[in-house]
């Protein structure tokens, strides 16, 4: 049985909402301090994306050699317990990763994390931001679609 994920597409051109933070949260961008405790959220959410995730080493190697990684893309929210959420994305104005850490779904993050990207891809001169979400995944398909994006796409998810 074939999986399907769908194309989202969100116009930059125009006004976007700002994001609104929970309390206590903290904005910072990927650092190889930091890439253990990233690694762990994508881990922990990879069943609801769809994805696998590599082991902490060949991730970090993938991610940090890959040509479309800006360490600056990768924005990491954290409160004083730990790394919270990432959205992992790439110079080509794409979100490869958007991923909450289950203790912290459910608050808000995810919305606010996605409304900032929007606003880095903007002030990088991007008319637009394209993500991939999987055809089953109602909860992330809502979410983007409630922040403005539209549907650009749907495409068999490749078999191993």
């Amino acid at each position: 049985m074939s999986a399907f994920f769908q194309l989202l597409r969100r116009d930059l051109t125009g006004s976007l909402p700002a994001p609104q933070w929970p309390a206590g949260i903290l904005l910072d961008h990927y650092r190889d301090e930091l890439a253990p405790a990233i690694h762990s959220v994508l881990c922990l959410t990879q069943d609801q994306g769809g994805g696998r995730v590599a082991s902490l080493e060949k991730w970090q190697q993938q991610f940090i050699t890959d040509a479309e990684f800006d360490p600056t893309l990768c924005l990491v929210v954290s409160n004083r317990e730990g790394v919270l959420g990432v959205a992992q994305c790439w110079t080509s104005a794409f979100i490869k990763n958007l991923s909450i850490h289950p203790c912290a779904q459910g608050q808000g993050l995810g919305r606010a994390l996605l409304l900032h990207a929007f606003q880095v891809f903007k002030q990088r001169g991007e008319p637009c931001v394209d993500l991939k979400v999987l055809e089953s995944n109602l909860r992330a398909r809502q979410l983007y679609e409630s922040a403005g994006m539209k549907f650009v796409l749907r495409d068999a998810v490749p078999e191993d």
